[in-house]
C-alpha cells in the first residue's frame, strides 16, 4: 500500500493550492518544497499579481476565470487572508491592439461589464497614466489583483490544517514509476504515492524531461516607483493597468500600495533566458533605462523616484499557453507547467483541476487547449 495517494512536487502557486484542495477532499496527500514557500527564485513573490476577466489572450480562459475568482473567495473566507482585490483594471492600447482588440472581444463575448475610454476621458478619471491620443483604455470594473505570498501560505495553511503533510527545505531528484505508484526519491527520503503532480516552475524539466528546451525560464524584472506627490499614483487615482505599445511590447502597473510606492514592469522583459540553479542575475543599467523610460513616459508623476528593482522569473511555454495534463504514457504523473507569466491569477482554479487529474483522471473544467498535445502543435 502507498504512504500517501497523491504526492505534489514544488509548493509555488500551482502546487499550494493542489495540495490544499486534494487535502480538502480527505486525500491523503503529501507536499514537497525544495526551498521555503514564495522564495525569490521562483515565480511567486513581488507583493501582487493582476487579475481580471476580460482576458484579451483567448477567450477561452474565461469560464476559468470565473472559476478562479469563486475559489479565491473560498480561500479567503478557508484562511481568513485578504487576497483579492477587485480595484476595476485598464487594459490600454490603440483600438487594434492586441490587448485592446482582445479585451473587448472577450467581454463581448461573454457579457462582462466594461466601459471604453478615449485619451481624453482616461485623462480626466486616471490622470496618472499617460495614454497616446490615438489610445483609448478599457475599463474592467472586475479586475484587480492578487497577493501572491499570502496566497501561498493561506493554501499551505488550509492543507495542513486538513491534514496534509509538507516537507519543506526536501527536493525531489527522482520519479520512479510501477505498476502499483511512484516511488519519490528526495535528498532525504524516498516515498511512495498513487499518483505524483509536478508543479516545479523553472526547474520542470528536471522531472519531466520531456520539457527540455521546450519550458524555458526567462530572466522577469520588475521595479517600485514612489509618485512625488505621494497620492496620485495610489490605488483609487489609479488602477492597475496593461498597456500595450505594439513593437515596444506590453506593460503592467500596480498602483502604490504602500511605502514602496507603484509597481511597474514589462511582459517577458528582454526574453533572457536563466539558469534555474544559479541565483537570479542582478538587475542592471538596461534593465532600469527601460523601465524609467517607460514611466518617464507614461506615468510622469513617478519620474526619477525608483525605489527599488528585483530580479525574478517566468517560464515560458510556445504559444504562452499552459500545460494541465498526464504525463503522454503515464497516467500517474500529473504535470502542472509554470503558465508563461500569466498564470498566478488561474492558482485557485489549477489546484482544483490537478486534483481532478490526480484523483479522477480528468476534470470537468475546460482544459482541453493545456494539453501535451496541444503544446506540440505549437512546438513548430
Amino acid at each position: 500500500m502507498s504512504d500517501f495517494d497523491v504526492a505534489v512536487i514544488g509548493l509555488g502557486a500551482m502546487g499550494s493550492a493542489a495540495v490544499a484542495h486534494l487535502a480538502e477532499r480527505g486525500v491523503r496527500v503529501i507536499g514537497f518544497e525544495a526551498a521555503f514557500p514564495a522564495h525569490a527564485l521562483g515565480s511567486s513573490h513581488g507583493d501582487t499579481r493582476l487579475i481580471r476577466l476580460g482576458y484579451f489572450e483567448d477567450p477561452a480562459y474565461v469560464p476559468l476565470l470565473h472559476r478562479a475568482y469563486a475559489n479565491w473567495r473560498a480561500l479567503e473566507a478557508a484562511s481568513g487572508a485578504d487576497i483579492l482585490t477587485v480595484s476595476g483594471i485598464l487594459q490600454i492600447g490603440r483600438p487594434e491592439s492586441g490587448i485592446v482588440a482582445g479585451t473587448i472581444a472577450s467581454c463581448t463575448l461573454h457579457g462582462l461589464s466594461h466601459e471604453v475610454l478615449d485619451a481624453a476621458a482616461s485623462a480626466v478619471r486616471f490622470p496618472a497614466v499617460r495614454l497616446e491620443p490615438d489610445e483609448v483604455a478599457v475599463l474592467e470594473p472586475q479586475g484587480g489583483f492578487l497577493r501572491p505570498e499570502t496566497a501561498v501560505m493561506a493554501h499551505l495553511r488550509v492543507a495542513t490544517g486538513a491534514g496534509a503533510m509538507l516537507r519543506l527545505g526536501e527536493k525531489v531528484t527522482a520519479i520512479e514509476p510501477d505498476d502499483a505508484g511512484v516511488t519519490l526519491v528526495s535528498d532525504h527520503s524516498r516515498v511512495r504515492a498513487r499518483k505524483v503532480i509536478v508543479a516545479t516552475g523553472p526547474w520542470i524539466a528536471d522531472l519531466v524531461p520531456a520539457l527540455a528546451g521546450i519550458a524555458r525560464p526567462i530572466r522577469q524584472v520588475v521595479a517600485w516607483y514612489t509618485p512625488r506627490d505621494g497620492v496620485s499614483a495610489t490605488l483609487g487615482p489609479m488602477l492597475p493597468f496593461l498597456l500595450d505599445e505594439a513593437e515596444g511590447g506590453s506593460f503592467f502597473g500596480v498602483p502604490a500600495l504602500g511605502p514602496d510606492g507603484l509597481k511597474v514592469g514589462k511582459h517577458a522583459h528582454f526574453m533572457e533566458p536563466v539558469d534555474p540553479d544559479q541565483s537570479n542575475p542582478p538587475v542592471n543599467e538596461a534593465d532600469l533605462a527601460m523601465l524609467d523610460d517607460f514611466v518617464a513616459r507614461r506615468i510622469p508623476v513617478a519620474v526619477g523616484q525608483r525605489r527599488a528593482a528585483i530580479t525574478c522569473r517566468y517560464t515560458m511555454l510556445p504559444g504562452e499557453d499552459f500545460l494541465l495534463d498526464h504525463l503522454p504514457g503515464e497516467p500517474r504523473i500529473v504535470v502542472a507547467s509554470p503558465c508563461s507569466g500569466h498564470g498566478f491569477k488561474f492558482a485557485s482554479v489549477v489546484g482544483e483541476i490537478l486534483a481532478d487529474l490526480a484523483m479522477n483522471g480528468g476534470t470537468s473544467l475546460p482544459i482541453d487547449a493545456f494539453s501535451f498535445a496541444a503544446l506540440a502543435g505549437k512546438k513548430g
